[in-house]
């Protein structure tokens, strides 16, 4: 297994950007959510793809703030992990996970849990993200729970309530401001 992480930049953006409508289908099953009148997962009316692209370009404007990351096995694009930091982020963390997506193919096999510890190790400090805290959401709340238990060493909070959105969530808070880059 070869997996990598790395930062992508406008010319590599449309990888996840490709990647993007998947994750949204993905967490439609988790949401309850329905694509608009134009198929689009979006509450508006956004009517492509590339219509929806343009909005999520703030990721490569911001460089040095918000960290898009690709996540490759073997030199395929298996997912993402887009990484934000003050003033995107809430109020108390240095770093927030604000998506992570992994395509099914690849679930299960330890792609996603290398690739978070990964991302963690890349910006050390106070962070935080947030998960659906719903019965429909029990393999993400799981995996968080375990992934955050081995990384932290078990040294991380986990509080249900509201997040920046005003979203009921599971949210997940922990620091490896003293983290060894080789754990």
């Amino acid at each position: 297994m070869n997996i990598t992480i790395t930062l992508t930049d406008s010319a590599s953006k449309f990888i996840i950007n490709n990647l993007y409508p998947l994750y949204l289908h993905n967490l439609s099953e988790i949401w309850g959510t329905i694509p608009n009148q134009y198929g689009v997962f979006e509450e508006d009316e956004t009517q492509t793809l590339k219509e929806q692209n343009k909005v999520f370009d703030i990721w490569w404007e911001k460089a040095g703030v918000l960290y898009p990351y690709l996540i490759k096995e073997n030199d395929i694009p298996v997912g993402f992990a887009l990484v934000a930091t003050p003033p995107y982020t809430p109020s108390a963390c240095e770093f927030y996970l604000n998506e992570f997506f992994i395509l099914r193919p690849f679930r299960g096999k330890g792609i996603a849990e290398y690739a978070a510890k990964e991302v963690f190790k890349l910006h050390l400090g106070n962070w935080e993200l947030q998960t659906n805290p719903t019965g429909t959401n029990g393999r993400a709340q799981h995996f968080w729970r375990k992934t955050l238990k081995e990384y932290t060493g078990d040294s991380y909070l986990e509080e249900c309530g509201k997040s920046y959105d005003d979203e009921l969530k599971m949210i997940f808070t922990f620091s490896n401001q003293s983290k060894l880059s080789n754990s």
